[in-house]
C-alpha cells in the first residue's frame, strides 16, 4: 500500500528580551548554573508574575509577520506537570485562547511548486529549567537559569507532506523571526527548538494516522533526518499488519535512530487551568498597528526586490538574504558606489569563503562595505586586475586596510596604457613570427601565448581585456 506522511511542527522560540518574562532576571545564555534565578521563577510562596511587555510586542510582530490574526484578548494558563527542571510544578502557558491565531507561511523546496502551510497559533509561554546528567554516575542536576526565560511557540497545521518540506519550513520560519530581531534562531543553544509530528496514511485517505511526536532535534539537517527515520519505521509497521503507538521518541544523531521515551500527552493530562494571578491580555487596533509600522522588509520581499532592482539571480538573491546582517553589508556595498552584480559575486564568494575560513561571521569582517566598494571600483576603473585584486583582498582581511592604499604600497597599479602594451606586443610579434603565423592561419589558442608573454614582461601588471583587444587589432582579426 502506499501511504503519504502528515507531519507537523511545532516550534518554540525563544525571545530576544535581556530580562525573563515574568521577572527581572537575565536571560543572557552561558552563566554559571542556578545565578539567573530570584524567588518569582523560582515559584516561591507569595510571589507575583509580572509580564514583561517587550515579550508581547516581539509575539505580535512574529504573528503580523506570518499572517496571522492577533487576538485582542488572550488568556494565561497554567499547564501542570511533575518534572524536576519545572520548579513551579507548572508552566505559565496559553491554551485556549492563544495571541495569534491562523497564519500561513509560503514555502518552497527547490524543483517543485510554491506550498502554502498554515499556522495554528502562536502563543507564548515560560521555559523550563535544564536538567543535566552526570555521564559517572546515575545522578543528575537541575540549572534552573532557563527557568522563565520567554518564548513564544508556533504550531503549524499539519500540511507538510515530506522532510524537505519540514527543513524547507523551518528555514523560512527562521529566517523571519532572525530578520525581525525577536530571536536569534541559535539551534544550537536551544534558542530555536523544533518538535515534530508524523504519522502515515493511505494516499487518498482523508483520517490522518497515529502520530508519534520527535524531540531532541537541533539542527535542520537533524529534524529531517530523523523525520526520514521515523517515516520508514511507521511504514514498515504498517507494510506487516501493525498498528502504530501513540508516543514521544527522542531522536539520537548519533545512532541516526528514535527511541520511545513515553506515552504521548492529550491536552487533558495536563489539567490546563487560567491562571489566577495574571489578568488576561488586552491587544487593541492601536498597539497591533503600531507594531506593524516598525516591521523590517522580510526575507521572501527582500530576495524578490534584489531580483529585479540589481538583476540577481535567484541563486544569488538567496544568499545574500539568508540573513539580515549579510543583506545589509550588500546593499551598503551597492550604496557605496559599487556595481550590483560584481558586488554580489564578491560578497556571495570571496567574502562568505573567506569569513568562513577564519571561522568568522559577516558581523566580525575586519573588510567594511565602504573599503569592499572601494576595492571592487578600482577593478571596474580598469586600475587592477582581477587577479590583483584577489591579494589586495588578502591583504585586506588580514588587516583592514584600504583598497586603494595597498595598490600603492605594492605598486600594483595595472598597466593600462594602450601605447605601452601595443608596443610591447610589437616587439613580442616579431620575436615569435612562427606563433604570429599559425595564430593568423587559425591557431586561436595562441592567444593564450601572447598574452602570458605580456604578463611576463609586465610582472603580471597588463590589462589582460585590452591585451586580448590589442591582440586581435594588430594580427588582423
Amino acid at each position: 500500500m502506499e501511504y503519504e506522511a502528515v507531519i507537523g511542527l511545532e516550534v518554540h522560540a525563544q525571545l530576544l528580551t535581556e530580562s525573563k518574562i515574568f521577572c527581572g532576571c537575565s536571560t543572557k545564555f552561558g552563566a554559571p548554573p542556578n545565578t539567573h534565578v530570584c524567588p518569582v521563577c523560582l515559584g516561591m510562596p507569595g510571589v507575583l508574575p509580572v509580564l514583561n511587555q517587550r515579550v508581547v510586542e516581539f509575539t505580535i510582530r512574529a504573528g503580523l509577520a506570518t499572517n496571522c490574526a492577533v487576538q485582542p484578548k488572550s488568556v494565561w494558563a497554567r499547564k501542570n506537570y511533575f518534572y524536576p527542571d519545572l520548579p513551579k510544578d507548572y508552566q505559565i502557558s496559553q491554551y485556549e485562547l492563544p495571541i495569534c491565531l491562523d497564519g500561513w507561511l509560503d514555502i518552497q523546496v527547490e524543483g517543485q511548486e510554491k506550498r502554502r502551510i498554515g499556522i495554528t497559533r502562536i502563543h507564548m509561554e515560560e521555559d523550563a529549567g535544564k536538567l543535566i546528567h552526570d555521564p559517572a554516575q546515575p545522578v543528575s542536576y537541575v540549572d534552573y537559569n532557563r527557568t522563565g526565560v520567554p518564548l513564544m511557540e508556533l504550531v503549524s497545521e499539519p500540511d507538510l507532506r515530506t522532510p524537505a518540506e519540514a527543513g524547507a519550513y523551518l528555514r523560512a520560519l527562521r529566517d523571519i523571526l532572525v530578520y525581525l530581531e525577536v530571536c536569534d534562531g541559535n539551534m544550537e543553544e536551544g534558542s530555536f527548538r523544533c518538535d515534530a509530528n508524523v504519522s502515515l496514511r493511505p494516499v487518498g485517505q482523508v483520517e490522518l494516522g497515529t502520530k508519534a511526536e520527535l524531540k531532541n532535534m537541533n539542527s535542520f539537517r537533524g529534524v529531517e533526518r530523523a523525520l526520514e527515520y521515523e517515516i520508514r519505521r511507521q511504514r514498515a509497521i504498517l507494510d506487516e499488519g501493525g498498528k502504530v503507538k501513540q508516543e514521544t521518541r527522542l531522536w539520537d544523531p548519533d545512532q541516526g535512530k528514535s527511541f520511545g521515551m513515553r506515552g504521548k500527552e492529550e491536552a487533558h493530562d495536563y489539567r490546563y487551568m487560567p491562571d489566577p494571578d495574571l489578568l488576561p491580555l488586552v491587544v487593541d487596533d492601536a498597539w497591533v498597528e503600531r507594531v506593524r509600522a516598525g516591521l523590517p522588509e522580510l526575507p521572501e520581499a527582500k530576495r524578490r526586490r534584489l531580483v529585479a532592482e540589481h538583476g540577481l539571480s535567484d541563486y544569488d538573491a538567496g544568499v545574500l538574504t539568508s540573513s539580515k546582517v549579510l543583506a545589509d553589508y550588500y546593499e551598503a556595498v551597492v550604496a557605496a558606489g559599487a556595481p550590483a552584480k560584481a558586488a554580489a559575486n564578491w560578497v556571495t564568494s570571496d567574502l562568505i569563503g573567506a569569513l568562513k575560513a577564519q571561522g568568522l561571521e559577516i558581523s566580525h569582517t575586519p573588510i567594511s562595505p565602504e573599503g569592499l566598494a572601494g576595492l571592487i571600483k578600482l577593478i571596474e576603473a580598469g586600475t587592477i586586475s582581477g587577479k590583483m585584486a584577489k591579494e589586495v583582498f588578502a591583504e585586506m582581511m588580514t588587516g583592514g586596510q584600504d583598497a586603494e592604499a595597498i595598490v600603492k604600497k605594492k605598486g600594483l597599479t595595472q598597466v593600462s596604457d594602450e601605447g605601452e602594451l601595443e608596443s610591447l606586443l610589437q616587439e613580442i610579434f616579431a620575436a615569435n613570427p612562427a606563433e604570429v603565423e599559425a595564430f593568423q592561419g587559425g591557431k586561436k589558442k595562441l592567444m593564450g601565448f601572447f598574452v602570458g608573454q605580456v604578463m611576463q614582461k609586465t610582472k603580471g601588471q597588463a590589462n589582460p581585456k585590452l591585451v586580448n583587444q590589442l591582440i586581435n587589432k594588430l594580427l588582423g582579426n
